[in-house]
């Protein structure tokens, strides 16, 4: 038996059962899984990474390691917070694979590391041509400014000031003690800040 928890949401409930639905070989439950959370999973990989190919990879293997690893999920806590913290330590490797190779790469061509650049240009057409370029390009601003600041400190940010997310659940995501996001998360937005007035 799953011991499950109390005062759930009808969301959670829906979700705990389409997992026992799976666990019980029914493979359309899998899907409608993956129905309901690709999306949330895709911007989530594509906020940490800022790339779209990489996003795309990262969110299919991320669901990928929830389909090999269902059987392990305890019904004692959200399901799309497990499901985070799949998607966020998937972004870890791929971003710790993608530094990695790109070191590698300068090295070997004798130049210094630089993995700066303007992220993707997120349009909206409801916007009239000067305010579209004006939060075009605050949009990119922010962005820019994220992509500098360390990982560890990066995925606070997104996880709490762009998804949303509580600081338990955060801790639950990313194994960090409630202190220590505080903290970092404080010390990350005063980087920001820096960053966005170029005090670099």
């Amino acid at each position: 038996m799953h011991k499950e928890v109390n005062n759930i949401s009808q969301s959670q409930q829906e979700d705990y059962q389409l997992i026992k639905n799976f666990l019980a070989d029914d493979m359309h439950a899998f899907d409608r899984l993956v129905t309901k959370y690709k999306d949330i999973v895709f911007n989530l990989c594509f906020r940490i990474l800022g790339d779209f190919d990489d996003a795309d990879d990262c969110s299919q293997e991320t669901f990928i390691k929830v389909y090999n690893n269902l059987k392990k999920f305890r019904f004692q806590s959200s399901f799309l917070t497990w499901l985070y913290r799949i998607a966020v330590n998937t972004c870890r490797n791929r971003m710790s694979s993608l530094y990695n190779r790109m070191n590698k790469t300068f090295i070997r061509i004798g130049i210094s590391p630089d993995f700066g650049g303007d992220p993707p240009d997120i349009r909206d057409s409801s916007y009239d041509p000067g305010a579209l370029f004006e939060k075009n390009e605050q949009i990119k601003n922010i962005h820019a400014a994220i992509e500098l600041l360390p990982e560890n400190l990066k995925i606070l940010v997104i996880l709490r000031d762009f998804e949303g997310k509580s600081y338990d659940d955060i801790s639950t995501i990313t194994g960090i003690n409630l202190g220590t996001i505080k903290s970092r998360l404080a010390r990350a937005r005063q980087r920001l800040r820096e960053n966005l007035r170029g005090d670099r």
